[in-house]
């Protein structure tokens, strides 16, 4: 179910009523309520006369009281001097303050920089009338200084206490009604807690009511935000929400682990309370408001550490270069595409056979659609004519591979289609690249190349050893990157499971046991950037993602979040899936060098062809020749165009 159509949801539901209260505590509440409610609708239409108006009444107060309560003073001479100084003190404070801008609005009502602008304002008045009654008071004027001083302090108080009645007034007039509203604790009494807290009291339309925080600090037991208590540490979340009634738990941590989370939304699933979240920091733009509260996300529970590159070295080899991108349209290629945009290339070719994949990239990527961008490209990698063609008229500089078939079954059932693509569609581009002088090309693999079992994956590691032996020959960096599932991508777990969830259908789960390895695409694609910085020619670049994940814990979750109760289904492994995937085959060797998250394997350079042994012997043979066929086409050391 989508977040949209849950708040729908929680809109039309009905919660039960509130006991009534006296009919005489109703009124006065209702008479307060609507003296508010003008008070506010007045300020509107005058945003300039009722601060000037509350300013002017606390000096005139203020300094009355001051002097009043000198019992020596005359009354005779107390109206007269008095009222030249409230005079005196009103209009320097109506002067000033409009210069400074505190009747202009420019700060929040009662906030830290109004109060600032404020008593500086006061300050200057206050001296000004104190010192000018010191100086007359020899010859026109008999009110002692203390008077004055103790006036002017008493009109600063009223002021400043004008100003926070009013802002509590605005605050109640704001909030929410708490009947209508989802009643929540709010984990995290920092930075995070406190603004969610205040955008919820501050927003009529809020569907989220604080009635409680947890923090496992201790320092912070005692706490309170706009009126919302710590109650205790996660350990005590069920206790406080069956204490209250409440329905959701509310994340406000923005720099949360994804154990963290998985931590609290356990504790959460357990007191029946759903599970919200805030952004993380780096998401959030403009501020926090209600509206980015959201449920957690698969990425929320399986993320790591933010990936850091070099950007530098990353800069290096992209900007002012001319970069060709296969499979542009795909989920790592247009998410690739973007990424290298951002490095300042002087030419940016996007490739792939689907056009309307390259419709919607260039939407997102331009905001428009019009599929006139000469960077545009239609070609299936298969066309090895056309593939020499699209070289002679982009001569790039770097070439990212991400064209394949990739769906595990669909191979296993077309074998042939995986080794014309991945196979002998990779063996042209190379063929290509080095016949125009192409300085660095990265072809993106997949873990399914250790020790393959399938046609994806032999076909895979085929490509990988034609990328090796490139490598050998022209010695620049052609390299492979293999990294395990995408989440998100096309045809990956993530997608299929959210799409049985949302028909009601149960969860299908090849084997309890299985387990896959799991990246975000943004993190793919930003360690494949750094790879084709740091490879050496023929190298092997192996992504760091992590534990694996049971596709069990992770099914699991997924029914917590979006559809509670959702019966899970075991189908078995089908021909040629792993139990569990390796990233480095057994006869490998990996190192990290230059990024900690990069491990860095020798490619073989041998026969290709012999990575197809367990789809049979004629495949072998049938690709063994393609390939021998395919170097007669073109010399690779005589530089020629194709016409």
């Amino acid at each position: 179910m989508s977040d949209t159509r849950l708040d729908h949801e929680l809109r039309a539901r009905e919660y039960p009523p509130k006991p009534e209260r006296s009919s005489l505590a109703t009124s006065f509440i209702a008479k307060c309520t609507e003296f508010g409610s003008r008070l506010l609708k007045l300020t509107y239409r005058r945003p300039r006369s009722l601060p000037i108006l509350v300013d002017s009444v606390s000096w005139l107060v203020g300094l009355s009281l001051g002097l009043i309560l000198k019992l020596t003073i005359t009354a005779s001479v107390a109206s007269i001097e008095t009222a030249v100084l409230i005079g005196f003190a009103i209009a320097g404070q109506t002067i000033l303050g409009s210069l400074i801008g505190i009747y202009r609005y420019r700060w929040r009502i009662s906030s830290f920089e109004e109060v600032t602008a404020l008593g500086f304002t006061w300050l200057t008045v206050a001296t000004g009338i104190t010192i000018g009654n010191f100086l007359f008071r020899q010859t026109v004027s008999d009110l002692p200084s203390s008077a004055v001083i103790n006036g002017s302090l008493g009109a600063l108080s009223l002021m400043i206490a004008a100003r926070v009645a009013w802002r509590r007034l605005c605050d109640i007039q704001r909030r929410p009604q708490a009947e209508r509203c989802r009643r929540t604790i709010v984990v995290g009494a920092g930075e995070g807690g406190g603004q969610v807290i205040r955008a919820m009291l501050s927003d009529p339309n809020s569907l989220y009511y604080p009635v409680a925080l947890i923090d496992d600090d201790p320092a912070l037991e005692n706490r309170q935000m706009d009126g919302v208590h710590v109650e205790g540490a996660r350990n005590d979340i069920a206790e406080v929400a069956a204490r209250h009634g409440a329905e959701v738990l509310l994340i406000a941590i923005p720099s949360a682990t994804s154990k963290l989370i998985q931590e609290l939304s356990a504790l959460a699933v357990s007191a029946n309370l759903e599970v919200r979240v805030l952004p993380a920091t780096n998401e959030l733009v403009g501020g926090m408001s209600v509206t980015d509260v959201r449920p957690p996300t698969v990425n929320d529970l399986l993320g790591r550490d933010p990936v850091e590159i070099d950007l530098e070295s990353v800069v290096d080899y992209l900007r002012d270069r001319r970069v060709l991108i296969t499979g542009a349209g795909g989920s790592i290629g247009s998410e690739l595409s973007r990424q290298v945009q951002r490095f300042g290339p002087s030419k940016l070719f996007l490739l792939d056979r689907d056009e309307s994949a390259l419709h919607s990239l260039q939407l997102s990527m331009e905001g428009r659609a019009l599929l006139d961008n000469d960077g545009l490209i239609v070609a299936d990698i298969r066309d090895r004519d056309r593939m020499f063609e699209v070289f002679d008229n982009t001569r790039p500089d770097v070439v990212f591979h991400t064209a394949a078939l990739k769906h595990l079954t669909l191979l296993e059932n077309h074998p042939s289609e995986g080794v014309k693509t991945n196979t002998i569609g990779t063996s042209n581009l190379l063929d290509a690249a080095l016949n125009f002088d192409v300085k660095r090309f990265v072809n993106i693999s997949t873990d399914k190349a250790a020790d393959p079992t399938s046609v994806l994956g032999a076909t895979k590691l085929a490509a990988e050893r034609l990328t090796a032996q490139a490598a050998k020959e022209v010695g620049e960096p052609y390299l492979s990157v293999r990294f395990g599932n995408v989440l998100g991508s096309r045809g990956s777990v993530l997608p299929i499971f959210l799409d049985q969830l949302e028909n009601g259908n149960k969860l299908t789960v090849t084997d309890p046991d299985v387990t896959r390895y799991f990246m975000t695409i943004p993190e793919a694609v930003r360690l494949v950037v750094q790879a084709g910085a740091i490879g050496d020619p023929g190298e092997v670049l192996v992504l760091d993602m992590g534990e694996p994940v049971k596709i069990l814990d992770l099914a699991k979750q997924l029914i917590d979040l979006v559809r509670p109760g959702t019966e899970i289904e075991f189908t078995g492994l089908r021909p040629g899936e792993k139990m569990h995937e390796v990233l480095i085959a057994k006869d490998e060797v990996g190192a990290t060098r230059a990024h900690p998250r990069i491990n860095h394997t020798a490619g073989e350079v041998t026969d290709p062809a012999d990575a197809l042994a367990i789809l049979g012997e004629d495949v072998v043979s049938n690709t063994r020749s393609l390939l021998a066929d395919a170097a007669h086409v073109a010399d690779r050391h005589v530089k020629t165009s194709v016409t």
